[in-house]
């Protein structure tokens, strides 16, 4: 999602989607020029529920793809591999981040299939939210 780069945001992201039970099982946020834009993992179960309650709330959607969820040990060298093993398989990452409460990647990749195929990595294909420009315009929020 596009938000405003102001106190609250955030914490309004992750109260509307608390009001209609969704759990956030990983998040990455970064802000620039004013904007912050946040990508969201939830469980495909309740990506229509909390995409009707994040664009009810005035924040839209630009993005919404599946994505890997790897599993990997807490050890050093540990991205190295898994990245390696991509790499190798001519895949490029397009974001990747860890999840709440465990030992995990989430990687984005328009190459899903060849990703998976090229991992001997416990993985899980979600869909995750790339929460951004969707219905009106959010990069024109109102301050």
């Amino acid at each position: 999602m596009i938000i405003n780069d102001q106190p609250g945001e955030l914490a309004r992201l992750g109260e509307v989607t608390g009001q209609v039970g969704v759990n956030i099982q990983g998040l990455a946020a970064f802000t620039g020029e004013g904007k912050g834009v946040v990508h969201v993992l939830v469980d495909d179960s309740a990506t229509t529920r909390c995409r009707e309650a994040l664009e009810g709330a005035g924040m839209g959607i630009a993005d919404e793809r599946p994505v890997l969820v790897v599993d990997i040990d807490d050890r050093p060298g540990t991205l190295g591999e898994l990245t390696r093993q991509l790499a190798d398989a001519n895949v490029n990452i397009d974001l990747a981040y860890t999840t709440f409460g465990g030992v995990r990647i989430v990687i984005a990749t328009d190459d899903l299939d060849n990703a998976n195929a090229a991992l001997d990595w416990s993985t899980d294909l979600r869909t995750a939210r790339h929460e951004g420009a969707g219905t009106p315009s959010i990069w024109d929020q109102p301050a």
